[in-house]
């Protein structure tokens, strides 16, 4: 089965709660990607919170993270 991101829900804090189309859910905090330069722009928490989903999660800026590592980084919920 292919892993892909089914809604995400922001907590605050750049921290994600994402729902897997294996019924999973993970809460992922990105913080430690606004180091890099494709996610610097989203340090502005107001353009973080502009976020989509569409089968991952992506910004307006183009930038996006592979749904393998919000699954592999977040910490089930129980």
């Amino acid at each position: 089965m292919i892993l892909l991101v089914t809604t995400a829900e922001y907590l605050g804090s750049y921290t994600l709660l994402c729902t897997f189309n294996n019924g999973e859910k993970r809460k992922v905090d990105l913080t430690p990607l606004l180091s890099y330069p494709a996610y610097a722009e989203l340090k502005d928490e107001k353009e973080f919170e502009r976020y989509g989903v569409d089968g991952t999660v992506f910004w307006a800026n183009g930038a996006d993270i592979a749904p393998e590592f919000l699954y592999e980084n977040g910490t089930p919920l129980s």
